[in-house]
């Protein structure tokens, strides 16, 4: 559904990304973890065309989306939730759901009202509080709005940028029940997680992100198995 050949990209003259590749399918969960300033923001951002490539090639179910502007990107079916989520604080959920909607450009597959009502059956609790500012929402709402307000694209593939950090854990299990649940419609997620627990509780694969490039990526079953290679790699 996604694939990332040989991309690069940073910032200014400084290059991040080294010839990073990763693909992720139908349905499936790839998890990016490494140690900090690996690359792994950097390359999310990248795919999303906030960051221009100097090298390599993003492609969404086949069709090259590197190159595009940044705006038509997510009109393509592809979702992202930057760490620090990124809400317009003043305005209120109902309104920060609205700009994913139109972010999405055209007509989701199932309809404004449908694609609304299907976010927010994820979080239910977000449906109390249409009319509450964001900014004062606790931490757990407001990461719930930021996914929420991703999915009102209808994504075919979504990208997670820490989407656990800070939390509680009642809300990390929230978190975690709706990415398994978008991986059982079929939907794409890519992952940056550094959290072990979190890791092995939905991946399916983990790549390992160093010095800007993927050195490897392996089975989540295998790493739930040996619990320490993923602690080795990650220096914890």
């Amino acid at each position: 559904m996604l694939e990332v050949e040989a991309i690069e990209a940073g910032y200014g003259p400084v290059r991040v990304l080294r010839g990073l590749g990763f693909s992720v399918g139908i349905g499936e969960i790839l998890c990016l973890t490494g140690r900090n300033g690996a690359g792994k923001t950097t390359a999310l951002r990248a795919v999303m065309g906030l960051l221009p490539l100097t090298a390599g090639q993003v492609r969404l179910g086949g069709t090259v989306v590197s190159g595009l502007p940044a705006h038509r990107v997510p009109r393509l079916g592809l979702g992202y939730v930057p760490q620090g989520r990124r809400l317009f604080g003043p305005m209120t959920v109902a309104e920060n759901l609205e700009i994913g909607l139109q972010a999405r450009g055209g007509r989701p597959p199932r309809g404004r009202q449908g694609a609304l009502a299907h976010a927010l059956a994820r979080f239910p609790r977000l449906r109390e509080r249409l009319g509450q500012r964001a900014d004062t929402l606790s931490g757990g709402e407001q990461q719930m709005l930021a996914i929420a307000r991703a999915l009102c694209l209808e994504p075919r593939v979504l990208l997670l940028d820490e989407p656990t950090e800070g939390l509680q854990p009642s809300m990390i299990a929230a978190i975690r029940d709706v990415v398994k649940g978008l991986k059982d419609e079929g939907v794409a997620v890519v992952l940056v997680e550094q959290r072990i627990e979190a890791i092995l509780s939905v991946a399916d694969r983990v790549a390992f992100v160093e010095g800007g490039r993927v050195r490897e990526t392996v089975a989540a079953a295998a790493l739930g198995a040996d619990p320490a290679l993923l602690a080795a790699r990650l220096g914890v």
